[in-house]
């Protein structure tokens, strides 16, 4: 097993761009059983309307109509990797409400699954699909494969995220100073400038001008944005 990581490691570590190394991701899929494999991410900025971005080999047909049809709104898979990190496996039940979107996906090829999320990178969710067109995945096939399939889903998450979340959010490398953070930790408690100036015995222009500071690194409009933003993000 431990060969067998290794290889792999290495596979994944000499990609060159997130194509390459999403397909890479995908042929190791495929030596696990599954034709197909998908990697969704999604940012938890802006709060609105978070960012998502989808890599997969689905058939292109499919593809187009999950995104013109806003599936991932419905998708019970999407809506389980958001609550939980545990694996879950495609059945008739699980797609119970949203029978329609299960049926189109089916006459795709897209008939038997597993799917599992990811949470390590602060603000961001990610979630690797495997699926195939034959055969259902047995209790034996499953116990035999589950060890290698979370450990593709943890280390294709820290892979693809680590490429794609820089030029998603870039303020998620934005180099805050101990200062920065702390008014804005004290800002998102609720505290005005004012507060903040007398509990730090710093002037309230002091005060705002680290505001000012944290909040252009972090591409924030105004303080409440960027104590959000902070916080989403995990430097609070």
């Amino acid at each position: 097993m431990k060969a067998w990581q290794e290889i792999q490691l290495h596979a994944l570590q000499t990609s060159d761009s997130e194509h390459q190394l999403f397909q890479t991701i995908a042929a190791l899929g495929a030596e696990l059983g599954f034709d197909y494999c998908a990697y969704g991410l999604r940012l938890a900025l802006p709060l609105s309307k978070p960012k998502i971005v989808k890599v997969s080999n689905y058939p292109s047909a499919w593809q187009a109509q999950y995104q013109a049809k806003n599936y991932c709104a419905v998708d019970p898979t999407v809506k389980h990797a958001l609550r939980s990190s545990l694996p879950i496996l495609w059945t008739d039940g699980l797609f119970a409400s949203t029978a329609a979107f299960w049926e189109e996906a089916r006459s795709f090829g897209l008939r038997y699954g597993w799917a599992q999320s990811m949470r390590d990178v602060p603000g961001a969710t990610g979630m690797l699909t495997l699926a195939r067109a034959d055969e259902p995945l047995s209790e034996t096939e499953l116990a035999d494969k589950a060890f290698k399939m979370a450990w593709l889903t943890q280390t294709a998450h820290i892979a693809l995220s680590r490429r794609l979340l820089p030029k998603l959010l870039p303020e998620a490398d934005a180099k805050l100073s101990n200062r920065e953070i702390a008014v804005l930790r004290w800002t998102a408690d609720g505290k005005t400038s004012g507060e903040i100036a007398n509990t730090m015995k710093i002037t309230e222009r002091t005060v705002n001008f680290h505001i000012s500071n944290a909040a252009t690194k972090l591409n924030a409009s105004n303080k409440t944005a960027a104590a959000i933003k902070a916080a989403m993000l995990g430097f609070l």
